[in-house]
């Protein structure tokens, strides 16, 4: 069985900030079918009834909880093609996915969005996560879960502050879903590495801790003690861009959640190593399609009363 340092999975679990998390349900007849998005992060929890998947989930990590004793059990090796209520099941979306109902079936299901584009969180987990019996093993957030997603807007009438809850209950669920997974024993080897290089590793968590700094791939090959070349092609291979694009991921999230906060232009520019506010403007623009002064009028964080 995986032993998951506490200190690492709680750097995981604290590094996770959405900035879309919809609840919502799911009715399926037995026989019913229900795609799954491939351009977004979708936690399901099975309230009743039961699913299978297409492609089938396969082999993989079973977890399951005695009702008397309480004691958790772990089979690595056995299929949890099926699931049942009570079980959750994440996916973060990479390839398409049906879930199909056995019987009468009822879902909570959550449309995740990630609020840093960069943050590692995808890279740390597997396509697929099921969690079996998550309801015994983190009953607190199952029964949160239960409560997402009810409510319906055309019969009833949205509240005020109703996404913000929905994001902070779905963050909740979804925590707990990475914890059942990771501190019982279904992690692998070595996890939360993002790459089991952890040369590669110190070279990212450089990059977001300083993202204004002048992040040369010279200055980042001597983080990771390798060569310049060596230490390109091993940072595309693994992160799946260059060390140049990836630097101006982070600054671009870093300058969305600054301008959010209400800092100026310029301030931001210059705390992320921008040579001019123009130089910024241009980058940022690529990004995200708007200008940061854009950015700001329609994302800035309201100040209460």
């Amino acid at each position: 069985m995986v032993t998951v340092d506490a200190d690492a999975l709680s750097q995981v679990l604290g590094s996770v900030d959405l900035r879309v998390g919809i609840g919502r349900r799911a009715s399926l007849p037995a026989g019913g079918l229900l795609p799954i998005p491939t351009d977004t992060i979708t936690l399901v929890y099975i309230v009743h009834g039961g699913v299978v998947g297409h492609p089938p989930l396969g082999e993989g990590c079973h977890l399951d909880v005695d009702p008397g004793s309480r004691r958790l059990t772990l089979d690595p090796l056995a299929r949890h093609d099926a699931l049942v209520a009570g079980d959750a099941f994440l996916t973060l979306g990479g390839s398409p996915f049906v879930l199909e109902a056995r019987d009468d079936t009822s879902l909570m299901i959550a449309d995740i969005q990630l609020a840093d584009a960069t943050s590692p969180l995808p890279a740390l987990l597997p396509p697929f996560l099921t969690v079996t019996g998550f309801d015994a093993i983190e009953p607190a957030a199952a029964a949160l879960a239960l409560n997402m997603g009810v409510i319906d807007h055309s019969q009833k009438p949205a509240r005020q502050g109703d996404p913000i809850i929905c994001r902070m209950m779905a963050t909740t669920v979804l925590l707990s879903v990475i914890r059942a997974w990771a501190a019982n024993g279904c992690a692998p080897t070595g996890w939360p590495s993002l790459s089991t290089d952890p040369f590669l590793d110190r070279v990212v968590d450089a990059i977001r801790e300083e993202p204004g700094r002048d992040w040369t791939v010279e200055r980042l090959a001597a983080i990771s003690a390798m060569s310049r070349s060596t230490f390109a092609e091993r940072f595309r291979s693994t992160v799946g861009r260059s060390p140049a694009d990836y630097v101006t991921e982070v600054r671009i999230d870093a300058a969305k959640r600054m301008l959010e906060a209400g800092r100026s232009v310029s301030e931001v520019s210059r705390e992320l190593g921008y040579a001019s506010d123009e130089g910024f403007s241009r980058a940022f623009r690529r990004r995200t399609g708007l200008t940061p002064s854009s950015w700001r009028l329609a994302n800035r964080t309201p100040i209460p009363a």
